[in-house]
C-alpha cells in the first residue's frame, strides 16, 4: 500500500509496467491512486495523431496538455486544446476526444477511479 501521509510526492510520467494501453494509439501511465489520493486520481496519457476515444465517464476530470494538440466535446461544443492549456470534462459530459497531433496530457479524476 502507498503511503498517504499529509506531504508533497513526486510521481513519474513514464510508461511503467502497470501501464494500460487501450489500444495501439492511446497508452495511460497511472500516477497518483485512490490508495494513496484519496478522493482524487492522476494519470498521464499518450495519444498518437489521430487517437480517438468516447468522453462519457461516470466522474469529472481536468485535462492539462503538456504537448500536442485535442479536439474535446460533441459537435459546434466541442474544444481545442493544446500545450499549456486545461480543459474540464464534466461528468458524463456527451462527446470524443481526438489528438490532432501526437499528444500526451496529465489528467487529474474525482472522485478517484
Amino acid at each position: 500500500m502507498a503511503d498517504a501521509s499529509p506531504r508533497a510526492r513526486r510521481f513519474s510520467s513514464q510508461i511503467g509496467e502497470d501501464a494500460v494501453r487501450l489500444n495501439d494509439r492511446i497508452v495511460i501511465a497511472p500516477a497518483l491512486a485512490e490508495e494513496a489520493g484519496g478522493p482524487m486520481s492522476a494519470y498521464t496519457s499518450f495519444l498518437g495523431a489521430g487517437a480517438r476515444a468516447d468522453l462519457p465517464a461516470p466522474y469529472a476530470e481536468v485535462w492539462v496538455v503538456l504537448g500536442g494538440a485535442l479536439r474535446v466535446g460533441a459537435g459546434e461544443d466541442a474544444v481545442t486544446v493544446r500545450a499549456g492549456d486545461f480543459v474540464h470534462v464534466p461528468e458524463e459530459a456527451p462527446g470524443t476526444v481526438e489528438a490532432l497531433e501526437d499528444t500526451t496530457m496529465v489528467c487529474v479524476s474525482v472522485p478517484a477511479h
